[in-house]
Parts: structure tokens; sequence; C-alpha cells
């Protein structure tokens, strides 16, 4: 099965809080010995990804090279086994990494012991990335790092379900009474109208739309009257059966539920066209926009930024290769090659032109949440998808009682 990019990005974020915190790692999680390259000032530039995939690989790859010949500057990427662990490795050793893929919940840690180096503000783009991802890369006023690009949720529908249960385009839902009323015409033979991960990352998109979040203006808010209604809204239709965790229908994830057809409907990120494409070319699908909850539109948004390093020796070098890399022409070379948005905004009409039928993601980009982005985070969300499990059967105000002591405990 295809790999799911924001699951890696979130998994990574997670060990990656807790490796920047602690760094009690020993060893290099590189080949390169320090002084040939690993943050010694020589020019050459050493690059750490986490990838989806082979065609990010190559694609990273070449635009590395190609930067190379046009700068002189020696770079190399390497791919990472295991990202956070051999980030945290190369960190403790004292030889990390130029430049890094880096998820907002792990920037925080970083930043707070200075492994991190704040460049933000001096690179020449600094201006043209859509403001949300500057905010999901901003600690204490500081904007750290450029947003190498992004993803948001929409509604993937199966179109020939869809025609087939007599819905048309005038019934793509817009509000949360017709989500519920297409997904209970689409529940039949054996397949839910609607399956999603059973987590945060994909929940947390009905929160939104009720007008909460885990954290607002700074303060914990994941016990407000809005995430109580949002999730005993999902209670009420996993119960009925017209909504399904994934995981409920035999699939790993929202993406497979609806490649297999086990699901008319999923919330997906547009990670999941290269699934579709590789996995299941024969399902016909559109995407449209997250039907609009009682506190309006909301969706999530995940990104990662290219994080550099304090001791590296090569920031000039590496600030170059990032203003390279998040330039319009190369991110939307990124898009085309393995699916993720352009963090510029200088880019939304060409992205839009190439992929019109794909609008709704980018359109998520106004009003799209992040997941929390302060130290120990990732910790306090996996613990709340621990508890969403159980939704179907639990309470959802106790369910986020905990949520929100647990963010208390690390909000500040």
């Amino acid at each position: 099965m295809t790999r799911h990019p924001v699951r890696l990005w979130l998994t990574a974020g997670a060990l990656l809080a807790t490796g920047a915190l602690t760094l009690t790692a020993c060893g290099s999680g590189f080949t390169d010995a320090p002084g040939e390259g690993q943050a010694s000032g020589s020019g050459k530039l050493s690059i750490l990804i986490g990838s989806s995939g082979d065609a990010e690989t190559k694609a990273v790859t070449d635009a590395v090279a190609a930067w190379s010949e046009q700068s002189g500057v020696e770079a190399e990427v390497q791919t990472a086994n295991d990202l956070p662990q051999q980030l945290s490795q190369g960190f403790a050793a004292g030889s990390p990494p130029d430049l890094f893929y880096l998820a907002p919940e792990a920037l925080a840690g970083y930043a707070s012991n200075g492994s991190i180096q704040a460049y933000g503000d001096d690179l020449a783009n600094k201006d043209d990335f859509y403001p949300s991802l500057v905010d999901n890369f901003t600690v204490d006023g500081t904007f750290y790092c450029a947003p190498k690009d992004f993803s948001t949720l929409a509604l993937i529908i199966n179109t020939d379900l869809w025609a087939a249960a007599g819905l048309t385009d005038a019934d793509i839902p817009t509000t949360w009474d017709q989500l519920a009323s297409v997904a209970q015409k689409l529940t039949a033979d054996g397949r839910v109208g609607l399956a999603f991960g059973a987590e945060y990352q994909r929940v947390g998109a009905f929160m939104a739309q009720a007008g909460g979040g885990l954290v607002t203006d700074g303060a914990a808010t994941a016990d407000s009257a809005a995430n109580v209604e949002a999730l005993t809204y999902v209670k009420t239709h996993l119960n009925d059966g017209t909504f399904a965790f994934a995981s409920d229908v035999g699939a790993g994830w929202g993406g497979e539920a609806f490649g297999t057809q086990k699901a008319a409907m999923t919330i997906e990120g547009n990670w999941i066209t290269g699934a579709m494409s590789a996995d299941y070319p024969d399902v016909k699908y559109q995407v449209a926009e997250l039907p609009a909850g009682p506190g309006g539109k909301g969706t999530l948004q995940f990104t990662n930024c290219w994080g550099m390093a304090t001791d590296s020796g090569n920031q000039e070098q590496a600030r170059s290769l990032v203003e390279y890399l998040t330039g319009t022409d190369q991110q939307l070379a990124f898009s085309e090659a393995f699916g993720p948005m352009p963090s510029i905004q200088s880019a939304a009409d060409a992205w839009t032109s190439a992929n019109p039928d794909l609008g709704a993601f980018l359109a998520g980009a106004d009003y799209a949440q992040f997941p929390p982005n302060m130290a120990g985070a990732a910790d306090v969300i996996t613990d709340f998808n621990a508890q969403l499990e159980s939704l179907k059967t639990g309470d959802p105000q106790a369910l986020l009682s905990t949520a929100q002591s647990n963010l208390e405990a690390i909000v500040k």
C-alpha cells in the first residue's frame, strides 16, 4: 500500500519533539565524519529528509543537484530511515545536517535548546509564504524556518457511487446536515457513506468547523462546547452506521477505505491523489471542500519546514538553497512529482491551472487550522488519538477533558 505522508510527518514530529528535548542519543546519524561537510563550514551542504517515497526522494535530490550546478556549492541529500533518531544523533554528536525536514510540533523543542537557527526573516521570499504557514513555524514571535510545502484536508467523493445513489453536483454537501444526509444515501451494500482516520488529524476538521480547536490564542481550549458538539456529531453518525473509522472497515487509513470502495467518501489530503493513481487507478473521484459546521468552514493543514542547524558553518549557502527550493518553479515541480501544494502565494494560480480538479485543497488554505506546535503537543495529540479510537462508545466531554488537562500542562 502507498505510504501515508502526513502520518509519517506527524510520527516524525512526535519523535523529533522528544529527541529535541532530551538529545540522549550518541553517535552520528550520517556517514560522513565532521569535517567532511557536516556542519563544518567547508561549503559542502548536508541535507537530511524524511521521504514519503521514491518520487519525493528523486525530486529533492535532483533539485539540490541542479542548485549545486548553478551555485558551485557541493551538497548531499540523505534520506533517513528514521528521521527523528538520525537527527537527534546528529545533534548529540555535534554533527547535525545543515538542513533538514522539521515538523511544526517539533519546532518549539529544538528552538528552546538553541539547536536550530531562526532564519525566516532573512529570506528574500519571506513575504510570499501563506501567513498561516509562517505562524506554523513561529515561536515567541520569531519566524524560524521556511515552510517547504503544505497539504489540507478535503472531502473525496466516489463519483460512480454518487451517481448510483441518485446524487448530483447539486447534492455536494456544504453543511453538516447535508453531509449526514448524503452519507446515509451512500451507505449500502456493506459500504459506509464516509470513513476517515480515528485521529485528531482527521476528526479535528470537525472541531474546526464547529468553531473549536485544541489551542486558541495561546490557551488550551480542548474541552470547549464547540469541540463537544463536534465530537458528539461524529459519534452520532458512527453509531448510526453512516460514518466509520477506517480501522472499523478493515483499512489502514481513509485512502485505503476509499480506494477499496469500503467507503463512498473520505476526508483526506492531497497526497491521496498519488495513492489513487498508483493503487486504485480505476476508482473515479472528485474533490470538494469540507462542509461548514456551526462555526463555519474548517479544515486542517499539514506542513514541514526546512530546519537549519545553529551549528552549521554553511548558513549562507543553506539559506540560498532554501530560497531555491521554495521558489515558484521548484515548488511547482515538487507538486507535480509527489503531490504537495506550494507554500508560496505567488504559485497559487499556476498550481490551480495545473490541477483544476484539486482546487478545493488550496481553497482550504484560507481557513485551515494547524495542530498545536508548542513543546509537548505531539505527546498530547498521541494520547488524544488513543482516546478517539473509543469515541463510538465513549463520552466526548470526558475525552476532551483529558486532552484539556494534558494541554494545560504544556501551554504557557
